[in-house]
């Protein structure tokens, strides 16, 4: 069963790096929360600890780490252009 959930979290996981490589090119967090990134990083979290306690070691296991680690790239991004518009607003 755990193929189903695979599926899901590759789903999932071709929406970040799309959203990262639109952080980098536009430089702007426009239409972007750093709230909703964090609440997806903990819940990748939660699914990594979930897995771990069960002994789930699987290929399961790799896409929650890959999409964590994508999702987590994207909310240094956040910060970083957050801070490059507020240097041009002053």
């Amino acid at each position: 069963m755990q193929i189903f959930e695979f599926i899901m979290l590759i789903c999932f996981g071709l929406s970040w790096p799309i959203s990262v490589y639109k952080s980098i090119k536009s430089k702007s967090t426009k239409g972007k929360s750093s709230v909703f990134i964090v609440a997806i990083i903990v819940g990748y979290i939660s699914g990594i600890i979930g897995k771990i306690m069960n002994n789930q070691l699987s290929y399961v296991l790799i896409m929650y780490c890959f999409n964590l680690i994508i999702v987590s790239v994207d909310l240094v991004l956040f910060y970083i252009n957050r801070k490059h518009e507020k240097e041009i607003k002053l």
